[in-house]
């Protein structure tokens, strides 16, 4: 009988690392380069804090911020690795793979409008861009896309008051065809840089401006690399793209799938107005910091627009935009 109990007792240590592990909650690494306090890690945070909340535990999620995983640059090979499961890059990080998300690049957008835009990203053609992310990349597009609010021109040293000012300037963007022919289009010299390496570089004087919005600029404190001056201008809106590996989907119960993408559609409304209000915020954080931005009239932003919309089918072309989106493109927007 002791032999007995101590044989039963031995099969129940080895059989409860076992059970421990079948109870362990799924994790979900997410790779963000942007900060802490960037209104895109914290709508994420709050996703997963909701996501995990609704999966009762089942699902435990994880931000990896500052490009501690990956720049956004490198997201895409790493959920196809499974180095992580979710990410958020840009459109402008995305147009690597797929040509047609720089449509927001094209002249028709300059000083445009948030409603504008969703019609264009929350529509048919939003809807066969992210078929074709979800088919080229091996990932799923988790719902529509985050905002992340309208790029303008910042510069260390000289003032901006109009786009004029631009020339002559070394302008670092954040990736993609469309922002550097912006650049160009200006009479800048583009330079695209991650943004984790941003304020290191702008504080040595690698560039002399850059093109980003308001929110990038305060959460990551420019002033203090240097930043001085600005130009509202709404040169475009930014996107993210939220996407989720289909290797980890393809793991998931489909209960725990429909979670994903209903707890991201119930809160992506009070995301974009907390990114919108964010950008608000930040700008009041900008002029406390004696950040001078110049705000284009909109005579002058109409001006500018109709300048630059003869070069609309030549950069169509070079960012080997599908002609079809194009024309669907220029139809809903007439």
């Amino acid at each position: 009988m002791p032999m007995l109990r101590r044989r039963a007792v031995t099969a129940g240590l080895l059989a409860a690392p076992f059970v421990a592990r079948a109870a362990d909650p799924i994790r979900l690494r997410v790779s963000l380069d942007t900060a802490p306090s960037h209104m895109r890690n914290v709508s994420f945070a709050d996703y997963l804090a909701k996501l995990e909340a609704a999966s009762k535990g089942a699902i435990k999620g994880e931000i990896f911020s500052s490009g501690a995983l990956f720049a956004d640059r490198d997201v895409a090979k790493a959920l196809l690795q499974g180095q992580a499961e979710m990410a958020a890059p840009g459109t402008w990080i995305v147009s690597a793979f797929i040509p047609d998300a720089e449509l927001f690049q094209l002249p028709a957008f300059y000083g445009t409008t948030l409603e504008t835009q969703h019609r264009v990203t929350d529509g048919k053609i939003g809807g066969l861009i992210g078929a074709q992310i979800q088919q080229k990349l091996r990932v799923r597009v988790l719902g529509p896309w985050l905002d992340l609010g309208f790029n303008n021109w910042y510069s260390t040293k000289k003032p901006l008051n109009s786009v004029a000012d631009l020339a002559g300037l070394k302008i670092r963007n954040s990736g993609g065809v469309g922002q550097a022919w912006r650049a160009r289009f200006f009479g800048g010299i583009p330079n695209t840089t991650a943004w984790p390496d941003v304020p290191l570089a702008l504080s040595q004087g690698t560039f002399d401006a850059i093109s980003s919005t308001d929110e990038s600029c305060a959460s990551s404190k420019l002033w203090e690399a240097g930043l001085r001056y600005g130009l509202r201008d709404h040169s475009f809106l930014g996107e993210y793209v939220p996407l989720v590996s289909d290797a980890f989907m393809g793991k998931l119960p489909a209960e725990l799938q429909k979670l994903l993408i209903d707890t991201w559609a119930e809160n992506i409304p009070a995301y974009r107005v907390n990114m919108d209000a964010a950008q608000t915020k930040a700008a009041n954080t900008l002029a406390e910091n004696k950040v001078v931005v110049v705000v284009p009239t909109a005579d002058e932003i109409a001006a500018t627009r109709k300048r630059m919309m003869p070069e609309t089918d030549q950069l169509a072309r070079d960012l080997k935009l599908t002609p079809e989106i194009v024309k669907m493109l220029a139809e809903q927007l007439a």
